[in-house]
């Protein structure tokens, strides 16, 4: 069994908890109060080291798609809802309903919308850009405000940012 670790990384959106091994990635989440903060001895492997790279890059605007490796435990349905998150391109976005198609089941979209929140590795595996079939913004588990920033912050870096001076 690999020994875990985490990590902090103070982000555009707030302080993430980055948790894993020496193999892969396991959480990223958002820490909003000091009570999820674990005191001690953190450690911080190079898998953690390159995740922390790449969010750097992602926040820069250098970085569309993550190569850190990732795991998650789950359900057979579960993993596959994550592993068609991986697959909605940076800059886009789909409905519940789309997740649910995509996946084979249009009557599962109760439960690809349940699965999607209990996403562990947010932002890599992109949770955020599932919306309502309406376009509007439902459901993120670290606020509706971070899912705006996350998805304008995508949709300017892919499609550009127009400024007057």
């Amino acid at each position: 069994m690999s020994e875990s670790y985490y990590t902090y990384y103070q982000s555009p959106v707030g302080l993430l908890k980055i948790a894993g091994t020496d193999h892969y990635i396991s959480e990223l989440s958002f820490v909003d109060n000091k009570q999820q903060i674990i005191y001690g001895e953190p450690g911080v492997s190079e898998v953690m080291h390159q995740c922390t790279e790449e969010l750097i890059e992602f926040f820069h605007g250098s970085r569309r798609v993550f190569n850190i490796p990732v795991l998650q435990s789950g359900t057979e349905f579960q993993m596959r809802v994550w592993g068609e998150l991986l697959n909605i391109p940076f800059g886009k976005t789909i409905s519940y309903l789309d997740l649910a198609k995509r996946i084979g089941d249009v009557k599962a979209i109760r439960a690809a919308a349940s699965t999607n929140g209990k996403n562990k590795i947010a932002i890599i595996v992109p949770c955020h850009r599932v919306i309502g079939s309406d376009k509007s913004l439902v459901g993120y588990a670290g606020g509706l405000w971070r899912k705006k920033w996350l998805l304008d912050h995508e949709f300017k870096i892919a499609h550009g940012v127009q400024t007057l001076f």
